[in-house]
C-alpha cells in the first residue's frame, strides 16, 4: 500500500507519497522516478517520503513551503522523531539513492554525499499535518508498470526530439545547398554579361 498526499500550499500543486512499511519502501526505492525527491529523518528510523517534481524541475526549484510539508510528514511518521523538537530531515534526488545487496530491507545509502540536503523541523505544526491528512489517499499501484510507462514516454519524447533535430539539419542543409547554387548561378550570369559586353565593344570597333 502507498499513501498519497497533495501539497497545495502553493499554486502549483505537488504530489507526495510514502510506503506503508519498509517492504513498500523497497519498491519505491527500486521503481522511483528521476523526478522524485526522497526525504528521511536524519539518523532516526522514519518513513521514506517522496516528492514528485513537475517536469523539467530540479530539487533547487522546489518552493520552500513544499519542502516544509514533506519534512513535517516524514517527522510525523518517525517513532522517535515525532516526539522530538529540532529534528533534522535529509533529502536528495531519487537518482542519488544507493542500494546494495548487503543492505537490510529499507536501508539506503547515497552515491554523492554532496547532493544530500538538510532542513530542520523545529516543532510539530498541526496545521500543516491536518492540511496534508485531508488529502490522504490509499492506493495499491503497480509501481513497476508506472515506471515503465514513464520511461517509455521519455524514450518516445527523446526519439521525437532526435527526429525533429534531424529534420531541422536536413532543412538547413537544403537551404545551404540552394544558397550555394544561387551564388554559383549569379556568378555565372555576371561572367556571361561581361562576355556579352566585350563582344559588343569589339563589334563597334569593327564598324
Amino acid at each position: 500500500m502507498v499513501f498519497y498526499f497533495t501539497s497545495n500550499v502553493v499554486p502549483s500543486v505537488y504530489t507526495i507519497y510514502m510506503g506503508k512499511d519498509k517492504y513498500e519502501n523497497e519498491d519505491l526505492i527500486k521503481y522511483g522516478w528521476p523526478e522524485d525527491i526522497w526525504f528521511h529523518v536524519d539518523k532516526l528510523s522514519s518513513a521514506h517520503v517522496y516528492l514528485r517534481l513537475h517536469k523539467g524541475q530540479t530539487v533547487d526549484d522546489v518552493p520552500k513551503e513544499v519542502l516544509i510539508d514533506c519534512a513535517h510528514l516524514v517527522k510525523a511518521n518517525s517513532i522517535q522523531g515525532c516526539k522530538m523538537n529540532n529534528v533534522n530531515v535529509v533529502y536528495t534526488p531519487w537518482a542519488n539513492l544507493k542500494k546494495t545487496t548487503d543492505m537490510d530491507v529499507g536501508q539506503i545509502g547515497f552515491h554523492r554525499q554532496k547532493d544530500v540536503k538538510m532542513l530542520t523541523v523545529e516543532k510539530k505544526v498541526n496545521e500543516i499535518l491536518n492540511r496534508l491528512e485531508k488529502t490522504k489517499a490509499e492506493r495499491f499501484p503497480d509501481l513497476a508498470a508506472e515506471k515503465e510507462a514513464r520511461d517509455r514516454e521519455e524514450r518516445n519524447e527523446k526519439k521525437a526530439q532526435i527526429q525533429e533535430m534531424k529534420r531541422k539539419e536536413k532543412e538547413e542543409m537544403k537551404k545551404k545547398k540552394e544558397m550555394e547554387e544561387l551564388r554559383s548561378y549569379s556568378s555565372l550570369m555576371k561572367a556571361e554579361n561581361m562576355s556579352s559586353n566585350q563582344d559588343g565593344n569589339d563589334s563597334d570597333d569593327f564598324m
